[in-house]
């Protein structure tokens, strides 16, 4: 699938439930040559989800144990990737992996992503820019293969996980038939 400026949704894993989230959907368009832009529009009954409140934009770890988005980036052909994760308190975190799930380090080297979170009554939107070339380190032309995701945590503290496509099993985000959306840059 070619990467969209269209919302495609996002589809609760059958091992997680959460009937408070109407819909969920994601989007993503190339900006500026170097940057990404991610946007993750969840609409549903926000008193029944746990949504860590806005704050100031910050690095933090382990985001995916409470509400979150996620984008995971490769290179096609490589077995190393990013994982991206966005938070909408507006922190965040960038990790690099050397294969699936294996040689996981902190990224430090890469401008921090540019957060917006838009709140309404009907849900929240979550807007990343972030600059892939900072991530990936590979000259042009690149064929970017990307997986987008959400972890949403509700009133009753369960997880549910949300991505473009499943792998089979436990929810897993970092498995290669995740990664379906292309990008030619």
């Amino acid at each position: 699938m070619i990467a969209s400026r269209v919302p495609i949704p996002l589809y609760c894993h059958a091992a997680s439930n959460c009937e408070a989230v109407r819909t969920l959907k994601a989007a993503l368009r190339a900006f500026d040559g170097d940057s990404l832009v991610l946007r993750y529009v969840l609409e549903g009954d926000l008193e029944r989800l746990i949504i860590p409140a806005e704050d100031a934009q910050r690095r933090a770890h382990e985001l995916w144990l409470h509400t979150s988005f996620e984008a995971f980036l490769t290179v096609a052909g490589s077995s190393a990737y990013c994982e991206l994760n966005f938070a909408p308190s507006r922190a965040w975190a960038m990790y690099r992996f050397s294969a699936r799930r294996q040689g996981m380090t902190v990224v430090s080297d890469a401008r921090a992503p540019q957060l917006a979170v838009e709140r309404t009554a009907a849900g929240i939107t979550l807007d990343a820019t972030v600059f892939w070339r900072d991530l990936i380190q590979k000259s042009s032309p690149v064929r970017l293969r990307i997986a987008l995701a959400a972890v949403v945590e509700d009133e009753g503290g369960r997880l549910s996980y949300w991505a473009l496509r499943h792998a089979p099993g436990r929810p897993d985000f970092h498995h290669p038939d995740s990664f379906t959306l292309e990008l030619d840059l």
